[in-house]
């Protein structure tokens, strides 16, 4: 079973992607997702200049052999262009050898260890008025988990707020970045009165998380996570930049809020004093951006090993066919915490027919053989790459801050 085809595609049914699709000698074909969000084309040329004439000839069978080869194989190693390359790679390689095999990926993953997938949504809104309709409607659709957001007063653009009540939350618009002004202590003053909104009218029947997405410095997010223990999140998300580990130890120390980190995180070795200290609860490694589901597993065993659970990044910015790489994963392991979902923008069900569903607050993974999303290549095509860019932020003095 030699690959005899590789091809890069990529399409922007609303949102830009990255798809890899390899091709086997016996005629088996395979999908991975190599989307990051804002750098597609980085990955798209990477794959093509540098990964795929690699391929050609190579037994698809060799998933870990194939990995090891384009990871230690490469000089310069990790990094999100890198890693997401040979992530796409990955996730074709088991779609092949799940369709080979005439199963689910999760079964040769050692079969499930749940009925379903638990998923939260994204409510948000321009008030905490409407942020609380919005985790209602959530409430009604039976999710069982919700992230609350809202646009902040005084502050004219707000982490997260999406249009009208939907999952669905694009930040990428424009050739050229949209420069939003941030100020932290009205977002330290709002966040808790939010949360009290919350918990006054809906109750504690369900659990609500919160992303404070790299914002704040560690007294600032150990300060936040005190002032919302009265609340019971289910996690602070993101609470300082991600690359300082230790800076966890100082919010460890100060409040018993749940921590989750890691969307950006590209190999074990970004998180790895993170949970071998127990310095976070969950650990938020996409199978897109992080080596594939043969490395994110071995982030997830490595977790489980220190108590710390899964909450895999599953933004509209990953394709369907990373969101089912996420969901076969949860599926098979035994620290699963939750999975993020927020859908994906029309006219994306035109290019992609998937094998999940949701329904009762979990996504239901079929059992079509390997990843189960097949991908209509001609109206891919129909959907040409549009210039987007992720947005960025400065303080009121004009200097620049994390987004």
């Amino acid at each position: 079973m030699r690959i005899v085809d590789a091809e890069v595609v990529v399409t922007s049914p609303g949102r830009n992607y990255v798809l890899l699709k390899l091709t086997t000698s016996d005629g088996h074909t395979g999908w991975g997702d190599a989307t990051l969000n804002g750098r597609e084309l980085a990955v798209a040329a990477y794959l093509s200049e540098h990964v795929l004439p690699l391929l050609d000839g190579r037994d698809a069978s060799r998933i870990t052999d194939t990995w090891g080869f384009l990871y230690r194989g490469a000089y310069w190693r990790r990094g999100p262009v890198t890693m997401t390359a040979i992530s796409a790679v990955d996730q074709a390689l088991w779609d092949i050898k799940g369709k080979a095999a005439g199963l689910p990926v999760y079964e040769l993953l050692g079969g499930r260890c749940r009925d379903g997938v638990t998923v939260y949504g994204h409510a948000s809104g321009a008030g905490i008025e409407e942020t609380v309709a919005g985790v209602q409607d959530f409430l009604d659709r039976g999710y069982r988990a919700v992230r609350a957001q809202s646009r902040i007063p005084g502050l004219v653009a707000t982490y997260g707020i999406g249009t009208g009540v939907s999952e669905v939350y694009e930040p990428a618009v424009g050739a050229v970045p949209m420069e939003e002004i941030w100020e932290t202590g009205p977002y330290l003053d709002f966040v808790p009165r939010m949360m009290a909104r919350i918990r006054a009218e809906l109750g504690y029947g369900f659990d609500v998380l919160h992303d404070a997405h790299h914002r704040l410095t560690p007294i600032q997010a150990a300060t936040l996570g005190r002032s919302l223990e009265p609340y019971r999140l289910f996690w602070l998300e993101d609470p300082t930049p991600a690359e300082d580990q230790s800076a966890f130890r100082v919010i460890r120390s100060h409040t018993i809020t749940p921590l989750a980190v890691g969307e950006v995180f590209n190999s074990v070795w970004d998180c790895q004093q993170l949970i071998g200290e127990r310095l976070i609860d969950y650990v938020r490694t996409s199978v897109t951006h992080a080596g594939g589901i043969t490395h994110v597993r071995r982030i997830f065993d490595f977790a489980d090993l220190h108590g710390v659970q899964t909450g895999a990044h599953g933004a509209g910015d990953l394709s369907p066919v990373g969101i089912a790489a996420n969901l076969h994963v949860d599926m098979a392991i035994p620290n699963f915490g939750i999975q993020e979902y927020m859908g994906h923008v029309e006219p994306t069900a035109r290019v992609f027919d998937v094998g999940y569903h949701y329904s009762e607050g979990m996504l239901h993974v079929s059992d079509r053989p390997g990843l189960g999303v097949d991908v209509n290549e001609d109206a891919a095509r129909a959907y040409p790459y549009v210039p987007r860019q992720l947005p960025v932020v400065r303080l009121r003095d004009g200097s620049m801050h994390n987004w």
